[in-house]
């Protein structure tokens, strides 16, 4: 089956910002405290702490999203070469449950035993993935339902979590007492580690083999944020069955700007009238709808640019990347990166990323790491080694 190949640059420039994560550019903004540039790139490379979004924020819902986009074409795929529906939900399953492993062994790596948790990328893909799959062979009302279900069902179940009394210990779930970011109100039900995914946690994970007893996931982060994730795999694959439906490209983008205004919309309501939040780490109904809406209007810009009017010499870079995706993760995740930069100082000397000064000191030292990976993942490219699960 052709590929589409604004899906894989697309996906590209969302692992570029993955891998990116090397450059710091944290410390630079730090080092350069009155430059507004790198203030504003800076933050652009980090999550926010709780309410809204950046660039870095869009990096998960943008992977997750092109799960969707690309599902019709695998399926189609598998069908031309004789798989039946078994077949398709036995190799369905067999990839949720390697999905899982990895997003646990990739965050057990730093760990002295096995640290089970399931807010990593690639584990919450793997807890929506089967039902993703199942879905795909119903037809769009069918998808659209099941998505207002999770959403709904998904904001009721933090909506009548009761609120924490006066007296709770903010501190020991992590949160400073007067921590500016919690919510007053209605809203306060998606508070930080106060709120019902929490809550789970602190039963779930605690049925595993801990070094200790999980009180609180310190950035917030929840297992059950892959019920909602799984909505925002179900508005890629309403955006893979647009791109795979017989549709001329005008009409295509026409609709992606209206899936994606309109998301965008809806979300921006339901935020700004206290009813949900615009909250990534807990995945809240509103962000899918935000997220999901940025996703769409990501992907027709990809999708302009590269299969309409063809302007994509300058793509090569993100497409070694895109086609590569499960590879250029675990780099960016795993000890290969570690290797590069320790590799670097032993090989150029200890002050090498001084070249510029120190306050650039991780830009140089990143820069030539995210080389070293892109070029471990041409070389692959050139030999056609690509990996999948």
């Amino acid at each position: 089956m052709q590929r589409v190949a604004s899906v894989d640059v697309y996906r590209g420039f969302v692992m570029l910002l993955m891998m990116g994560e090397v450059l710091n550019l944290s410390a630079v903004s730090r080092a350069l405290p009155d430059s507004a540039f790198w203030h504003m790139l800076a933050f652009n490379q980090s999550h926010v702490e709780w309410q809204w979004f950046s660039l870095h924020d869009m990096i998960q819902p943008s992977f997750t999203f092109l799960v969707g986009v690309v599902l019709p074409y695998s399926i189609a795929s598998r069908k031309s070469k004789g798989a039946t529906f078994g077949s398709l939900l036995k190799h369905t399953v067999k990839r949720s449950v390697i999905l899982i492993l990895l997003g646990i062994f990739l965050r057990s790596m730093h760990a002295d035993q096995t640290y089970f948790t399931f807010e990593d990328t690639l584990t919450q893909i793997g807890l929506g993935y089967t039902f993703l799959v199942l879905l795909a062979f119903c037809k769009p009302r069918t998808q659209l339902i099941t998505l207002g279900v999770i959403l709904i069902g998904y904001w009721l179940l933090f909506a009548v979590y009761p609120l924490p009394d006066p007296n709770f210990d903010y501190r020991a779930v992590g949160v400073p007492p007067n921590w500016p970011y919690n919510m007053d109100g209605f809203a306060a039900h998606w508070n930080k580690n106060s709120n019902a995914a929490w809550a789970f946690d602190t039963w779930f994970l605690n049925l595993f083999p801990r070094e200790k007893v999980f009180l609180y996931n310190g950035g917030g982060y929840a297992t059950l944020s892959f019920i909602p994730t799984l909505g925002t795999m179900i508005l890629g694959l309403v955006a893979g069955n647009i791109l795979r439906a017989d549709l001329e490209p005008g009409k295509r983008i026409r609709l992606f700007l209206q899936w994606g205004a309109g998301l965008i919309g809806i979300a921006l309501f339901f935020h700004f009238i206290g009813v949900n939040p615009i909250v990534k780490r807990i995945w809240t109904p509103a962000w899918t709808l935000f997220s999901g809406g940025i996703c769409f209007l990501f992907l027709t810009a990809f999708y302009w640019i590269i299969d309409v009017i063809r302007k994509d010499r300058w793509s090569f870079f993100l497409k070694v990347i895109g086609v590569n995706s499960i590879a250029a993760y675990v780099i960016a995740d795993g000890g290969i990166k570690t290797f590069f930069q320790r590799s670097l100082f032993i090989h150029l000397g200890a002050d090498f990323d001084q070249l510029f000064g120190s306050a650039y000191a991780t830009l140089v030292s990143g820069a030539l790491v995210l080389l070293l990976e892109w070029l471990v993942l041409h070389w692959m490219y050139k030999k056609k080694i690509f990996l999948k699960i």
